[in-house]
């Protein structure tokens, strides 16, 4: 801080940079959750009770399906998800953060491998790639950062890397 009270350059990039690494935090954290089938974890990195409820205050768009609001439509997606899903993995990359204020947008792509059901009990099934765009909407809590809105959109790719002529 500069002596007249003002807050330096210095001291604001170096907030930015902290508000920056605690919004990956969290984003990774919820990423993590996922791959580790944990709901309790998934539901606490969503904005909690006192900012949203069961019908607003969250809004989750999974690929293909309708918009969700509210804690209850959220968790149980996320529930739905974990049940039917063997094995996930996730490999963020393009990642990038924009923060304005108590606000945070961050944008990636999720490439996932998946698993899914075996054939045969005991063996096990086939794993399967896919990437879907995201954006995920931050916000700036007591508690933290707070997850407000997931929105994931498939990237639809050919089979065919080459160029048609």
């Amino acid at each position: 801080m500069a002596g007249d009270g003002r807050v330096s350059d210095t001291d604001r990039e170096a907030a930015l940079e902290l508000d920056r690494e605690a919004v990956l935090a969290a984003n990774r954290a919820l990423y993590e959750a996922l791959e580790n089938g944990d709901l309790e974890a998934v539901e606490s990195i969503w904005l909690g009770a006192g900012e949203a409820d069961d019908k607003g205050g969250v809004i989750c768009v999974h690929p293909g399906w309708p918009v969700l609001r509210g804690r209850a439509q959220v968790t149980r997606s996320y529930m739905l998800i974990m049940m039917n899903t063997e094995y996930i993995q996730f490999f963020l990359t393009d990642v990038e953060v924009e923060l304005q204020g108590d606000v945070a947008l961050v944008t990636c792509t999720e490439n996932i491998l998946s698993g899914g059901e075996a054939e045969e009990e005991g063996e096990l099934g086939p794993l399967v790639g896919g990437k879907v765009v995201s954006t995920n909407l931050f916000r700036r809590t007591a508690d933290g950062w707070k997850l407000w809105s997931h929105h994931g959109s498939p990237v639809l790719t050919s089979g065919d890397d080459e160029d048609e002529d």
